[in-house]
């Protein structure tokens, strides 16, 4: 669970540091690469030990999967709430495929 949990503030910070700027065009381009950065940073002071501990638990292919579900998951929230862009039902369709993905990879044959 903390693997997870550290995965979910790690990604949160990463969004924040990929695409939070896009509210902010009229800052120059620099300073948002600064900025950027230095949310960057602290997404890696989660990152690196969610995946140290979460790798006594799951192999390599596991531990992505949970990332990149997780980062879906944050970013669908993010462009909802931050960037108030509207939930499509393509989406959802994707989500569905990353679903399965998640079964066939976790699932022990």
């Amino acid at each position: 669970m903390a693997t997870i949990i550290l995965l979910t503030v790690s990604n949160v910070f990463m969004t924040f540091a990929w695409y939070g700027h896009l509210k902010f065009r009229e800052v120059p381009l620099w300073k948002v690469i600064i900025i950027s950065w230095g949310i960057a940073f602290l997404e890696y002071c989660f990152q690196v030990p969610a995946n140290r501990i979460g790798s006594y638990q799951y192999s390599g292919a596991e531990l992505k999967t949970i990332q990149e579900v997780i980062t879906l998951v944050v970013f669908g929230i993010f462009s909802v709430l931050y960037l108030k862009e509207p939930f499509k039902w393509n989406y959802a369709v994707g989500f569905a495929c990353l679903v399965a993905a998640v079964f066939f990879i976790f699932k022990k044959w």
